[in-house]
């Protein structure tokens, strides 16, 4: 079955084509059968396939496709490559891909036929993507995957191009995107001119064979990889595509930061950890970026009132948690955190999704309220996702996000790469992240669920539980928002869990040499996360829950409108990149066209009116001195041709007297001058 790992792009793949050449012949009923069928098959090839695996003992097992490039001394495979890593990956996404194809059933159920079609067409071809991307042996059939990912999700956000903030919204995320991918492109020519190959076992055993030989390359080639990774996970400071992100389908948003596309960023981080490991500016490049952006996120989520933003900002948050653990050296356990959150993550925008379909499309928390009592399904698995998310034991965020705080903090007193007081400083923002997380999503649970419906009474009419297509996928990632963290439970020894130890031969952690973390210091550390989790929580419910609730967010914001106004607008970071990036590029578009019409259009039209001009003057010169010469010539000959026409009439006895007279002069001459 291992030689069949090609079915797993190629079946979502062949979904995607059918439904895109029958668009518009194609009902609900068959759409849903290719849509969801080519996935439900996806999925059962990759449980068939993992289970085959499972006893190889973290082999890598790579399957050549077809060759595809041979330049020289260059070839590049379209090669397949399954190891833990890969193998992680494609659990969740082909799991959680197939609970959000089955969830849209129900959502996107009032659409169109051909609507409905050209959706399930464009997230079947979403999954093909990202699983080429996860399986790809070497970095230019990942970057494949990365491309397209980026075009679908572009495909995806604006789906509803008709409206002009949605076709912007997916204008947005493709370009930003190309910002990153520019660096990604950078460092797979760099890589092939370095190493002559692209292939990760090969890069991989050339620098665990002679390291010293390419140290001067490992930086900069780890530094352009991580540029392509925060433009698709969304970091600092390319994050601004993600959060506009939400314009799109709701389970589109589900994808996006659950499954797909942004958790893309972190997982080419963890698969080319064997440059990263071996330069610590770039490890503490990718802390740094990770950890501010951790906060900053975070700091944006807690003045949001559209619960899609939330969401949004929160991903982009627990992002920076991924990359913060990848900066520590704990590559494993950014992934164990893209693993957890894919589940809980999935389940919170399913959740708004279920609150937006019955709330008549209304995303304004401050127009909800009450929902508890008519959505108790969609209530309940929102709040153990948000305690997961919230790093609440025993659900799954817990396990993933003390990992990383862990790391983070062992990091910081084990002084690695001599950067020891930065970790430190990172292990503090981490923990006001979590803090921060913990309040801006029960607030949300607060505004959404709890009080009185602060909507219109038309929509009060129609609020209603979610149908059981909608409900029964939030029941499953709610499950999955608690039995994924028991799997970072340490088994293997303080900090070294079943899933850290699962990634050893491909993602090992850095380990900080005569540095251990004791037991004692180690549920000190896993107590005062709880704690400050728990003191987020019981901020947000003294602030959004109750008889006063609102009242004192509403003091605050009155006693600090410029801090308020500034978070509530997301630090005016997109309006200082329209004034400069946006402005600049436009006004630079606005010069070259300029330049284009006046200078070289310019210069084109003088050189066309110069030629025209110097033509009129050779024209006249050749009509009046050429011509008039040649003409002359021909008058010249004309006139002679006439006279001696005069002396050729035709009759014989003319030409004979003639002669006869020519004869008569010419003796009478020779007799004279003979004389």
């Amino acid at each position: 079955m291992l030689e069949l790992l090609w079915l797993v792009p190629a079946l979502p793949l062949a979904g995607a084509i059918v439904l895109l050449s029958g668009a518009l012949r194609f009902g609900k009923r068959a759409t849903t059968l290719v849509g969801v069928g080519s996935i439900g098959l996806t999925l059962a090839v990759v449980v068939t396939v993992l289970a085959q695996y499972a006893g190889r003992h973290g082999e890598i097992v790579v399957n050549q496709v077809f060759r595809w490039i041979s330049a020289g001394a260059i070839n590049v495979d379209f090669a397949l490559r399954l190891d833990p890593l890969s193998a992680v990956m494609l659990s969740f996404v082909t799991l959680v891909g197939f609970i959000i194809h089955v969830y849209s059933t129900g959502y996107m159920h009032s659409e169109g036929d051909r609507a409905y079609a050209r959706f399930f067409a464009y997230l079947n071809l979403f999954m093909f993507a990202m699983l080429t991307l996860v399986l790809g042996a070497n970095l230019v059939v990942l970057f494949i995957g990365w491309e397209g990912v980026g075009l679908c999700s572009y495909l995806l956000i604006g789906f509803y191009f008709d409206k002009e903030y949605c076709a912007n919204a997916g204008i947005k995320a493709f370009v930003v995107n190309r910002i990153g991918d520019f660096g990604f492109l950078l460092a797979i020519f760099w890589a092939l001119r370095v190493f002559g190959t692209v292939d990760f076992t090969g890069m991989a055993d050339a620098l665990a064979a002679d390291p010293t030989r390419y140290a001067a390359a490992v930086t900069p080639i780890a530094l352009l990889l991580f540029v392509g990774a925060v433009g698709k996970s969304a970091q600092l400071p390319l994050y601004v595509w993600l959060p506009d992100a939400m314009a799109g389908p709701t389970p589109v948003s589900a994808l996006i930061h659950a499954a797909t596309m942004v958790t893309a960023g972190v997982y080419m981080v963890a698969r080319t950890n064997f440059f990263f490991r071996l330069s610590p500016v770039a490890m503490l490049v990718v802390a740094l970026v990770g950890g501010l952006t951790a906060v900053f996120a975070a700091t944006i989520g807690l003045a949001q009132n559209d619960i899609k933003k939330v969401l949004a900002y929160s991903t982009v948050s627990q992002l920076g948690y991924m990359f913060l653990a990848a900066g520590a050296g704990a590559f494993a356990g950014g992934m164990f955190h893209v693993f957890t959150h894919a589940f809980f993550k999935a389940c919170l925008f399913l959740g708004a999704g279920s609150v937006i379909h019955a709330c008549s499309g209304e995303q304004d928390m401050r127009k909800m309220g009450g929902l508890k009592a008519h959505m108790p399904t969609t209530y309940w698995t929102f709040v153990v996702a948000t305690l997961a998310l919230a790093g609440i034991p025993p659900f799954a965020g817990f396990f993933s996000k003390d990992e990383i705080l862990g790391k983070v903090f062992a990091a910081a007193s084990g002084n690695l790469n001599g950067f020891g007081a930065v970790y430190a400083v990172l292990w503090v923002l981490g923990l006001a992240g979590a803090f921060m997380t913990a309040f801006y999503m029960f607030r949300a649970v607060h505004m959404t669920f709890h009080g009185e419906f602060r909507g219109s009474h038309e929509q009060a009419h129609h609020l209603h539980e979610s149908p059981r297509s909608m409900t029964v996928p939030l029941q499953v990632l709610a499950v999955g928002s608690v039995a994924a963290g028991f799997l970072g439970m340490g088994m293997f020894g303080p900090r070294v869990n079943w899933f850290e130890r699962l990634l050893h031969p491909v993602a090992a952690t850095v380990e900080v040499e005569g540095h251990h973390v004791g037991a004692g210091l180690e549920w000190s550390l896993i107590a005062l996360s709880v704690a400050v989790a728990l003191s987020g929580i019981w901020f947000a419910t003294r602030w959004y829950f109750g008889p006063q609730a609102f009242t004192r967010p509403r003091r605050f914001a009155e006693r600090f409108p410029g801090l308020y106004a500034t978070v509530a607008n997301k630090y005016y970071v997109d309006e200082a990149y329209n004034a400069t990036a946006v402005a600049g590029t436009m006004k630079l578009a606005q010069a070259s066209w300029e330049f284009d019409a006046r200078v070289i259009d310019g210069t084109v039209n003088g050189a066309r009116h110069l030629t025209v001009g110097t033509s009129f003057f050779s024209g006249l010169f050749d009509l009046n001195v050429v011509d008039g010469l040649v003409n002359l010539v021909a008058a010249a000959y004309g006139c002679a041709s006439r006279a001696l026409r005069r002396v050729q009439w035709g009759v014989v006895q003319g030409y004979a007297l003639v002669m006869t007279v020519g004869f008569v002069l010419m003796v009478a001459a020779a007799l004279w001058l003979g004389r």
